[in-house]
């Protein structure tokens, strides 16, 4: 598989990441369902996946780039399944956290697509010529354009996580089940 190939799939790959990271955006401010403790560290774990993949794209192919995202999956995965467990015996009083999408909540979406992550991941370890050769000299204008949007796209939301994350926790621990900005509401403890 040529190198073009695999940049056009870590581009993709930030951006799915990134819709992914929009929509919980969406059930955060527009249904005003704020994220638990867990939910921000499957947050982490999918900043982590991109930023393997942006370094990739900003310096060269690595494995250890590809490495870092997937232990940054791994890790996802992990908190995915705990927060699962936790869920799994819907009750009268706790049909789980958040609503749900095609009938799965945002936790188990995300598991699946840590799995999914990492299945891409590994097989783009696979091709071995994209560690021998850098041809980043070769790039079109348009590639590296889409290279930097992906990057700012990336950092956007990262520093909007963090200050919202901020507003919701203080500098304390985050609530268990989070009901408002304890910042808006003068508490920082």
């Amino acid at each position: 598989m040529k190198n073009q190939i695999i940049r056009y799939i870590n581009i993709l790959g930030i951006f799915i990441v990134s819709f992914i990271l929009m929509g919980a955006y969406y059930f955060q401010f527009a249904l005003n369902e704020y994220p638990c403790p867990l939910c921000l560290l499957q947050r982490l774990c999918f900043f982590g996946v991109i930023f393997g993949l942006l370094l990739n794209l900003k310096f060269e192919f690595k494995s250890t780039h590809y490495g870092l995202s997937i232990i940054s999956a791994l890790l996802g995965i992990a908190i995915s399944f705990r927060q699962v467990l936790l869920h799994i015996c819907p009750t009268p009083n706790d049909e789980g956290y958040g609503t749900p999408v095609l009938g799965m909540h945002l936790y188990s979406w995300a598991l699946v697509a840590f799995i999914i992550s990492i299945l891409v991941i590994s097989f783009l370890l696979l091709f071995s010529r994209q560690f021998d050769a850098n041809d980043k000299k070769d790039q079109p204008y348009w590639m590296i354009v889409l290279v930097n949007v992906s990057f700012f796209a990336a950092f956007i939301l990262v520093t909007s996580n963090a200050v919202f994350t901020f507003m919701e926790c203080g500098f304390g621990f985050c609530p268990d089940d989070p009901v408002k900005y304890m910042i808006l509401h003068g508490e920082w403890w």
